[in-house]
Formats: structure tokens, sequence, C-alpha cells
């Protein structure tokens, strides 16, 4: 039963791994691009939820928020963030530059993004990891002996809708084929009249939003933010990114749920110091056997969606 019980918590928290894998794979697929300011904007959504749900609207202008509409002001926190990070390292470096998708500017300035804004936040708030007043506790509920907390289970009926919306938007509407279009090749999408000035910015919306809910979720359910949660929570979805495979929006559903199964069950068999090496080391034993991943395409770089 227990084990029973390590399952279902590791599809639990394999969700979010999937979301912010899902971000990444977005990015991946249509800019050929390695966004990490992504752990950061799950970061933001949650640190902004909590300061608004605890002290309330900047210069007095409110007491303590609902949590509820705190963590909707913190997705919009982290959507306007990702905006920001698209018109600094794409708009103005593109105009400037030229094509700076084929360059390594557009990586290194979304790594100083993620070191200015954690950094930023952690002058804000301190470094202590900060409780978030969300739910009851009580709300779980028994299912033959396994403990499902209602919050979880509520969040990953929203990160199945999201998958499903997204692929929907990707495969049926108008945007979705202008970013198919710009993922097989820019130029070429150019010419048929695909604006890339108006689609860009939708994928860094679609990114921000990703993030800001996974963060939102994980502040729900596991109760605690920090200026540090985007860091673990980052690179574990990079990895289940890189074992379902890059650029493939079910590949990265598939390995979020992966990796979750296999931190909980490295957990219950050989403790909590060992999980990163088993995280890690299906990671690198899936590039030596399978280096486009579970469901990923033979090359790797542009025109995975």
């Amino acid at each position: 039963m227990l084990l029973i019980q390590q399952f279902v918590n590791s599809i639990m928290l394999g969700s979010v791994y999937v979301t912010v894998a899902v971000a990444f794979t977005l990015t991946i697929g249509v800019l050929n691009f390695l966004n990490f300011t992504i752990p950061t904007l799950f970061m933001l959504a949650g640190m902004v939820g909590w300061a608004l749900a605890y002290w309330g609207l900047p210069f007095g202008l409110s007491g303590p928020l609902p949590w509820p509409l705190a963590l909707f002001f913190g997705l919009c926190a982290a959507i306007l963030a990702s905006l920001v990070v698209e018109r600094f390292t794409f708009r103005y470096l593109k105009t400037r530059y030229g094509d700076s998708t084929e360059h390594a500017i557009p990586l290194v300035s979304s790594l100083g993004f993620l070191l200015v804004l954690e950094n930023l936040v952690r002058i804000g708030y301190g470094t202590d990891a900060q409780r978030f007043p969300g739910p009851s506790a009580d709300l779980t509920m028994s299912v033959g002996g396994i403990f499902v907390r209602i919050p979880q289970l509520v969040s990953l009926g929203i990160v199945v809708l999201i998958v499903v919306g997204l692929t929907w938007l990707l495969k049926r509407s108008r945007i979705g084929r202008g970013l198919r279009a710009i993922a097989e090749n820019p130029d070429a999408a150019n010419i048929l009249g695909v604006d890339t000035n108006r689609v860009v910015p939708v994928v860094f919306m679609l990114t921000g939003l990703l993030c800001g809910l996974a963060g939102a979720l994980f502040a729900v359910n596991y109760g605690e933010v920090s200026p540090q949660m985007g860091e673990d929570i980052g690179t574990k979805a990079i990895a289940g990114m890189v074992v379902g495979g890059l650029g493939s929006i079910w590949g990265a559903v598939l390995g979020g749920l992966i990796v979750g199964l296999t931190e909980m069950m490295t957990i219950h068999f050989f403790g909590a110091d060992t999980v990163q090496v088993a995280v890690w080391g299906l990671l690198l034993l899936t590039l030596l056997l399978r280096p486009q991943g579970l469901l990923g395409h033979h090359s790797i770089g542009k025109g995975k969606l």
C-alpha cells in the first residue's frame, strides 16, 4: 500500500515538472532557444503570490489579499516578466544584431535575467522559505486507503487541460500554424507572410503562463515558497524534457512524469540524498541509448512541434 501511495505522490509531483518541461519544450521547439529564465518565472509567481497574500499591495494600497487573488497577480507577474525577456533578448537584440536566434546572445541574456530577478527577490524578501497561506490541510480524501489532497487532484486536472489545450492551439489554430512555420524555418515563415514580431511574443506569453501556473500550483500544493524554489524544479524539468524527447510536447509530459516517478521511488528505496544521482543518471543513460529521447525526433534543433 505504501508503494501505491508513493506512486500517486509521484504523479502529483510529476505534474509540476510536466508544466515546466512543456514551457522549456515550447521555446526550444519554436525558437531553438534554451530559456534560462523559466525557473525564475516559476519562482516569481510563487513569491509574488506569497508577498501579496502576506503583505498586500505595495505602498500600503491594500491589506493582505485572498490567496487565489494573490496567485492570480503572481501569474500575471510571470507573464509580464516573460514578455520583458522577449523584448530584450529577441526584439531589441534582433533589431540591433540581426538574427539573434542564431547566436548565444539570447541564451546568455536569459541567464542574466535569471540572476537579476532571483537576486532582487532575495534582497526584497530574504532567502528563507516562507509558508504560503493556501487551502486548508484538511482537504484530503482517502480512496481505498490511498490519501490524495484535493488541491493536488485539481492541479493534475488543470495540467491535463493545459497540455490538451496547448496541443490543440499548435495543431488547429492560426497562431499555432504560425508557430510551427517559424519552428520549421523562420525565414521561409516570413516570406509566407507570418509576422514573427507578433507570433514570437505568443511563445513567451505561453511560457510565462505555464511557469506561472506551475509556480501557483506548487505553492498551493506544498504550502511553501522561496527564492530558490525554481532551481530544483527547473533542472528536473530540463531532465524530463530531455528524457521525453526534445521538442515534443507529449515527450515533455512523459519525461516529467518519469522524473517525478524516479524521484519518489528513489526517496522510498534509497533516501533523499540519492535523488540527484538517480535523476541525472537517468538523463545520461537516455542520452547514451536514445539521444533523441523517448518521443523525440532524430534531429535536435528546429522543426519539432
